[in-house]
């Protein structure tokens, strides 16, 4: 039987936190990385919320590979125990990383992944499928080109697939007419976007951090600029999980933010409306509405601030022969341990190759899209399934199959981000006394 031609990169598609930290993983095994990044620089995504303070001391948010190449290069990590804001993370850890010879001599930037497929076959065909090379097609400043891999990493993540405002899981009516009117994920409402929010009557949507997050913000600015008014709208009744659980929450900083949430509501602060599942949004002389499908509505709305999760973009696989659960879109395999229904983040159990694996031999979603719709992805995971899928490329079946996690039952569970304040939080994992994004 024919082999693929070992001499071959492998293809890491992301240069995030867990795309280079596989980029670190192969090149400690001996093996060539081929790291595409769709961004101008690495790090794309938390670029874009580097305001955000993480609750995890930055001992937890280096992976060991990646960590060990910088110290070769003469780098020392901040206090072990601090708590760096995205941008910190990014500027003090991901770019020194990115520069180093190692990682920048098999990293291009600007290169975003459109497909996936193999060479000379398409789903359909099986003979020599296995044997045959990977096709990466990249979209570059220079036009579209092709890259043939021995394998594939795709760390391509889901923060750039922000879930819709519709709650049927498709855009509301008028939500593409209005895009410049609203805002996914989590706007810098303190810092840069400032102006955009102040004075504004904000509707903010979604029940996770980042919707806590911003409310918390928006709150902070309206003590500024007492005419800003903030409207928050969940597509359920039940809050228990932003809120979480106060004192006894095992993790003080997501105990604290539920806390101050919940106050936040309490006070009158802020326009509830629970159970409303956004169909439409209408505009007229300047100002927005929005409209359940029985036409009650939520009106006088300049600015919104959508916060409803994120999914992951299949349409670059669909040449490959992949298997995902049919609800959560996450890996197969993956999806009875991480199901959000069932799991919180400290619950999922370890996880590695095997569970990763897709029909489609050579082919690993990993980080924050193997999980798919799920939330309740933590950075850590996605260091120990890179380190067990590269294992398992070397050869090294025993080392990836000893996978090892240790996750607290009270873990956030995402990766979403809170506001940057002491009491905000990103994503967790408990080792000894410790906790890590």
């Amino acid at each position: 039987m024919n082999q693929i031609d070992a001499t071959l990169p492998v293809a890491v598609l992301g240069a995030g936190p867990v795309g280079l930290a596989a980029a670190a993983h192969l090149r400690a095994s001996g093996l060539t990385p081929l790291l595409l990044e769709a961004g101008a620089a690495v790090g794309a995504n938390l670029d874009s919320f580097r305001h955000v303070r993480l609750f995890s001391p930055w001992r937890y948010n280096v992976d060991k590979a990646a960590g060990r190449l910088l110290e070769g290069a003469g780098w020392t990590m901040p206090d072990p125990d601090a708590l760096p804001s995205a941008g910190e993370l990014l500027d003090g850890y991901l770019a020194p990383l990115a520069a180093l010879p190692a990682i920048a001599d098999v990293l291009h930037l600007r290169h975003r992944v459109s497909a996936i497929t193999r060479v000379d076959a398409d789903k359909v065909k099986t003979r020599g499928r296995a044997e045959s090379p990977f096709l990466v097609r990249a979209e570059t400043p220079d036009g579209p080109r092709d890259y043939l891999a021995r394998a594939v990493i795709d760390a391509t993540g889901t923060w750039s697939q922000p879930n819709p405002l519709g709650a049927n899981g498709i855009p509301a009516i008028g939500e593409a007419a209005l895009a410049a009117r609203i805002a996914y994920g989590m706007p810098d409402v303190l810092g840069a976007q400032r102006a955009r929010y102040a004075n504004k009557r904000v509707l903010v949507v979604g029940a996770g951090h980042s919707a806590a997050g911003t409310l918390l913000a928006l709150a902070q600015l309206a003590a500024e600029h007492r005419d800003t008014q903030l409207v928050w709208a969940t597509r359920g009744s039940q809050l228990a999980r932003v809120f979480g659980g106060g004192d006894a929450d095992g993790l003080p900083a997501r105990g604290q933010l539920g806390q101050r949430l919940q106050a936040l509501r309490d006070s009158g602060q802020l326009e509830m409306r629970q159970s409303f599942p956004i169909h439409a949004l209408q505009e007229a002389h300047g100002r927005i509405t929005a409209l359940d499908a029985d036409g009650n509505s939520i009106g006088g709305i300049d600015e919104i601030v959508c916060a409803t999760g994120a999914r992951p973009d299949l349409d670059m696989t669909r040449e490959l022969r992949t298997r995902h659960d049919p609800w959560l879109e996450s890996t197969d395999a993956l999806a009875p341990l991480i199901d959000p229904n069932e799991h919180s983040c400290g619950s999922v159990r370890p996880h590695g190759h095997r569970e990763l694996a897709h029909p489609e031999t050579g082919y690993y979603a990993v980080g924050a899209k193997s999980y798919g719709r799920a939330p309740n992805f933590l950075l850590a995971a996605g260091y120990e399934q890179v380190r067990s899928v590269v294992a398992a490329l070397a050869g090294d079946l025993a080392g990836a199959d000893d996978v090892q996690l240790d996750l607290p039952e009270t873990g956030v569970c995402n990766t979403r981000r809170v506001y940057q304040q002491p009491a905000s939080s990103c994503c967790t994992v408990k080792a000894a006394n410790a906790t890590c994004c």
